[in-house]
């Protein structure tokens, strides 16, 4: 067993059946309307996905917010009081202050616990971008490396996960600050639908515009074919949507059709409530190992 633990956060937007297999902790951000608040992940009360959308689609604004810093503090203390090393692998830092205010926490527990080391990563990643940083992160640790080694590999590596993502409303991402309320109305006008790229800094830019759905699904698996590097086994690809399965079968059928990608496994997940507050229903959004993410 490995004597350190992977600590993240609900941005990782990882299934709950994985994080449990890999043994993952995970810090969990929230979520409120007018009515209440929600942890984003909760395994006790899972969020009801399918639910938040239709509330979305109906009219239900969310705003989100950090984890509690003391139930942060406490999570990070039964790890190190457990004789447990800790490397924290966190949401991009130019989305939210989850990770600056995590990684504070993590660093001025460590001087309580004489012996115990931390790492932690920012990982300018968000949604699957950042799970699937969590996930190599996972098998390299079940593979015996060690916590050196395995923050090695993802600080190096962080960069290299592409996130190509487009949306079905762009009044989402105007209402989070994003685009201007101009260009959000004349796009849904004429059914210009963004290609979006979370960049090295790990902020969200629109890269191109293209008319109609499928074509915007087809920009983003044009792009994995331009920039997918093959080189890891097993190579993992992400997919998260705002509850638009349809258009998920879509793009999987363009993966699977392609021989190119016929070793990879496919992880498919719901958007977290987090991001799929700010990005809406209809987002859909592709992940994996690039030779950069340009």
């Amino acid at each position: 067993m490995a004597n350190f633990t992977i600590l993240t956060d609900s941005s990782c937007n990882l299934p709950d059946q994985l994080i449990d297999e890999l043994g993952l902790v995970i810090l969990p951000l929230r979520y409120m309307s007018d009515e209440e608040e929600n942890l984003a992940y909760n395994p006790m009360e899972p969020t009801d996905l399918k639910a938040f959308y239709s509330n979305m689609r109906e009219g239900t604004v969310y705003t989100t917010s950090l984890p509690y810093q003391d139930s942060s503090t406490e999570t990070i203390s039964k790890i190190f009081e457990a004789g447990q090393d800790i490397l924290y692998i966190g949401f991009s830092s130019a989305l939210s202050g989850t990770y600056e205010a995590t990684e504070n926490s993590l660093f001025t527990l460590l001087e309580k616990y004489p012996g115990r080391k931390a790492f932690s990563i920012d990982t300018c990643a968000a949604a699957l971008g950042q799970g699937l940083l969590v996930v190599y992160a996972a098998a390299l640790r079940d593979a015996g490396k060690d916590i050196e080694e395995v923050h090695a590999w993802v600080q190096d590596n962080r960069l290299r996960i592409a996130h190509w993502f487009t949306v079905d409303d762009l009044m989402y991402l105007y209402r989070g600050g994003r685009v201007s309320r101009t260009s959000a109305t004349a796009a849904n006008i004429l059914s210009i639908k963004p290609v979006l790229q979370v960049n090295n800094e790990g902020r969200l830019i629109p890269l191109e515009k293209v008319r109609g759905r499928k074509r915007s699904i087809h920009a983003l698996f044009e792009h994995m074919k331009a920039g997918f590097d093959p080189s890891l086994s097993p190579h993992y690809i992400g997919i998260s949507h705002g509850d638009c399965l349809e258009d998920v079968d879509y793009l999987i059928g363009l993966i699977k059709a392609d021989a190119n990608f016929s070793d990879c496994e496919i992880i498919v997940n719901l958007l977290d409530p987090v991001i799929g507050a700010h990005a809406g229903p209809g987002t859909l959004a592709l992940f994996y190992y690039a030779q950069s993410r340009d």
